[in-house]
């Protein structure tokens, strides 16, 4: 999984929490860290913070992830809700201080993900 959020306490914090709970996890502090991450390698789930070095910078990770052919997951993980999270395309929005919801959440994200490939394969 990959996670991208230009706050390193936010970052370190989510990251912890999805490692101790099994997920491997690949961050990125910015966009452009996290588009380049995910150029050289392939993620299950890609989560975003909306806003990081600028208000959309979220919004272009989420939009490289969904021009990638192997087709990750993704969600928003920020605590506001604005316009910007909702047209985002990503399937959920995720406020990071409710950390049992966003674990069902990457488990749902994950799975569902699994599912579709692996229905893919089976035509």
């Amino acid at each position: 999984m990959l996670l991208a959020d230009d706050n390193p306490a936010s970052r370190l914090t989510l990251q912890t929490v999805l490692e101790t709970v099994g997920y491997c996890v690949d961050t990125a502090a910015s966009a452009a860290e996290a588009v380049d991450l995910m150029d050289t390698s392939e993620y299950a789930l890609v989560l975003s913070d909306l806003s990081m070095e600028s208000p959309e910078a979220g919004l272009k990770v989420i939009e490289h992830a969904h021009m990638k052919a192997y087709n990750p997951a993704t969600a928003i993980v920020t605590a506001s809700e604005g316009d910007g999270a909702k047209q985002s395309g990503a399937k959920f929005l995720i406020r990071p201080e409710n950390m049992p919801e966003l674990l069902t959440k990457v488990a749902s994200l994950i799975g569902n993900r699994a599912s579709r490939r692996a229905a893919r394969t089976m035509r």
